[in-house]
């Protein structure tokens, strides 16, 4: 475990970057009007050491975990509805199993931290550190050991898929309340007062949005978590299920495989893995911009900018499985698109 966390993540490839900026501009359009599907080409070059990568076999990863401190009322739904939408997620009937089946993608379910203990089934991996996190309005949400157990466990089961031909992940959640940690997150590393990164998660009311920004920033009160200490942040008012995708993701950019991240939960988790690891944020792509008002200020910090915006707040995965779409577009355009060798068309004139 130490090493995943003390282990440097390896740059880019600039030759494989390089060979695909040459590669898109010789393509019958004139240089970079593709825009952000060039620099996205470009980057998945560099990230995968292939001048014309292609990825069919891809997964979004979901984490579950349940959290203590919706006892403090800080969500719209209650706590139930954790294990009901595992259950969902394995039967195919959620948002996410819609998407990953439109992008060819698997979807990948982890209990971390489910509150119950959930029915054996073949796709489900049974990882669980604990039955949900402490209340962290009160104390520490984990120990420092259980924080570093999930982020184990989330290389691992990365590590399992890549051993099966995984080459582009995308990162889920499932956990009410889980946005409650995440804004606590986002307000520690980044210094940000709590009510400018804390939004209404599942659709709180003006008095449930208050009383939310207030347990958080008693939880802050009660742990003091030390910004310039990843882990001791994730230990003190994180979640299993963020400290999972945590790993995903570090051992993803170690073995060079992107890594699409979802909305405002993965932001959590991607926003202390590139604490932890600041290379890591050269494998990371931001799916969407998230309704959640502390997104923005994680994609700020990690300097990464959303490939959509469509006023998404679900979670599960959905944004990454979308933006795989747009990973296929922009491969598709380096991999098939003609030169203007090749069609016999005009390049550009040498004076224009």
């Amino acid at each position: 475990m130490i090493d995943l966390i003390t282990t440097t993540i390896p740059p880019l490839d600039e030759t494989a970057m390089r060979a695909a900026r040459e590669r898109l501009d010789q393509l019958t359009k004139p240089v970079g009007s593709l825009g952000r599907l060039e620099s996205l080409a470009i980057k998945l070059a560099g990230i995968t050491g292939k001048p014309h990568p292609t990825f069919p076999s891809k997964a979004v990863i979901v984490m579950v975990g349940d959290h203590g401190v919706t006892a403090e009322g800080v969500s719209a739904y209650p706590q139930e509805v954790t294990p009901q939408m595992v259950l969902n997620f394995l039967s195919g009937g959620a948002a996410i199993n819609v998407l990953a089946r439109r992008s060819g993608a698997r979807v990948v379910v982890a209990d971390l931290g489910v509150a119950v203990q959930l029915p054996e089934h073949p796709d489900l991996i049974q990882r669980k550190i604990r039955l949900g996190t402490r209340n962290m309005a009160l104390g520490p949400a984990m120990e420092r050991e259980e924080t570093l157990a999930a982020i184990a466990t989330g290389a691992d089961i990365l590590a399992g898929e890549v051993d099966r031909g995984l080459d582009l992940v995308g990162t889920g959640d499932m956990g009410i309340g889980n946005t409650t940690p995440s804004s606590a997150i986002v307000a520690v590393i980044t210094g940000q007062p709590v009510a400018n990164v804390t939004g209404r998660g599942t659709g709180l009311d003006d008095a449930g949005w208050q009383r939310k920004v207030q347990v958080i920033e008693r939880a802050l009160a009660v742990n003091r978590p030390d910004p310039t200490d990843p882990l001791d942040v994730l230990t003190k008012v994180g979640g299993y299920e963020i400290a999972g995708l945590v790993g995903v993701i570090l051992e993803a950019a170690r073995r060079r495989v992107p890594v699409i991240i979802d909305g405002f939960i993965s932001g959590a988790a991607a926003l202390i893995a590139t604490e932890l690891q600041p290379g890591a944020r050269d494998y990371l792509i931001a799916a969407h911009n998230s309704v959640e008002i502390g997104h923005r200020v994680m994609l700020e910090r990690m300097e990464l900018t959303p490939l959509l915006n469509l006023d998404l707040r679900l979670g599960e995965g959905t944004g990454a499985a979308i933006a795989m779409h747009l990973v296929d577009d922009a491969m598709a355009i380096v991999n098939e698109m003609a030169t203007f060798a090749d069609a016999g068309v005009s390049g550009p004139s040498e004076r224009a």
